[in-house]
């Protein structure tokens, strides 16, 4: 079976290269050339053409081909659909930020968690991305928009910490000098609340932003939206928030999709105080986004800017999340949907 060296991290990549009794720096060329985001081996010019042939033989690079591509004419958003070998499709949006261009990536094809509130849930889980395709959809985008990303949102399609492994990789090699060399300080992973995977990632102590999905200040109300809440109520995810913060030293962002008639009441307001109280927090407030055959509603702008100084009032910091890319379907898993949609259609006038 042939490797994936674009999965590798550094030293995996450098273990490899040694197997293959080729001499140590080998391993920092060819990582170098994978994020540059070469296709072929014959594009890794300073490396023997012996060697080119065997990684031929032996290796694979992980590669991502655009299938459709979206702009905003609203704020410059750009969205991906991206196709990866198997055929399967994932989405990328790029955010335009006066700093730059901000990217949500996918960890997934599709996720298990069955938020109520979420498209890409809808369809159930395929599999989980390798780091390379993980990566691959940095270098695509870059080369795309012909510009630097310089901040990542782990918050696409699929639950990072049900994909902890490879997640990891692609923190890794995002972050390596010799790679793309973006900051940790630039990275955010968004979790539902899988409690062992904030423990695991406690222990390597990245310096990254880890959001929680929050959603509900009840287990009950939780429960009813999030099924991860009936494994891992609201007790045990603050206490390992808590353990998280002690330590990583990090502030914690908590997601609250504020749902109009849910859990944008006063009491929810308290209830919220209540829960994060002692935590280093930030409270970013999401107006829900309507998905197909949903039941919510996104409340008013002006519900949101009141339960956002009620939150404040009562002592924590937060914000509401800018809404981008609203004409091209730009929240997570709304065009893969659509494409599923109309290969369902297509097979059914066909049958």
């Amino acid at each position: 079976m042939r490797v994936d060296l674009k999965s590798m991290t550094m030293e995996e990549l450098s273990a490899y290269i040694k197997s293959c009794g080729q001499p140590a720096f080998r391993a920092k060329q060819i990582f170098r050339w994978l994020h540059r985001g070469v296709r072929r081996f014959d594009e890794m010019t300073d490396l023997p053409k012996a060697f080119q042939q065997k990684l031929e033989q032996e290796a694979y690079i992980t590669t991502l081909r655009q299938f459709e591509r979206y702009r905003s004419s609203i704020d410059d958003t750009v969205k991906y659909l991206f196709e990866l070998p198997d055929h399967h499709l994932i989405e990328t949006v790029a955010m335009k930020y006066n700093h730059g261009y901000s990217l949500c990536i996918s960890s997934q094809i599709g996720c298990r968690m069955g938020c109520a509130f979420c498209q890409s849930t809808k369809n159930g889980l395929v599999r989980s991305l390798n780091a390379g395709e993980i990566l691959d959809q940095v270098l695509k985008a870059q080369e795309d928009l012909g510009e630097r990303i310089s901040n990542i949102v782990m918050m696409g399609i699929g639950e990072p910490m049900d994909n902890f492994d490879e997640v990891i990789r692609f923190l890794k090699n995002v972050n390596d000098p010799e790679g793309i060399n973006i900051g940790y300080r630039h990275i955010s992973l968004s979790t539902c609340g899988v409690v062992p995977g904030i423990m695991k990632l406690a222990e390597h102590e990245f310096p990254i932003t880890l959001s929680i999905s929050l959603h509900g200040t009840t287990d009950e109300a939780r429960s009813a939206t999030m099924p991860i809440n009936r494994k891992y109520n609201l007790q045990s995810l603050l206490e390992a928030c808590r353990k998280y913060q002690e330590a990583t030293g990090r502030r914690i962002s908590f997601e609250y999709a504020v749902i109009e008639g849910i859990n944008d009441r006063y009491e929810d307001a308290k209830r919220l105080a209540s829960l994060l109280k002692g935590l280093l927090a930030h409270v970013n407030l999401i107006p829900v986004n309507p998905i197909e055959k949903g039941r919510f509603k996104p409340p008013k702008r002006g519900a949101v800017m009141a339960f956002q100084q009620q939150l404040t009032d009562l002592g924590l910091n937060a914000t509401i999340r800018r809404t981008l890319g609203s004409d091209i379907s730009a929240s997570c898993g709304q065009l893969r949907h659509k494409h599923l949609e109309k290969e369902v259609d297509h097979h059914e006038n066909y049958r």
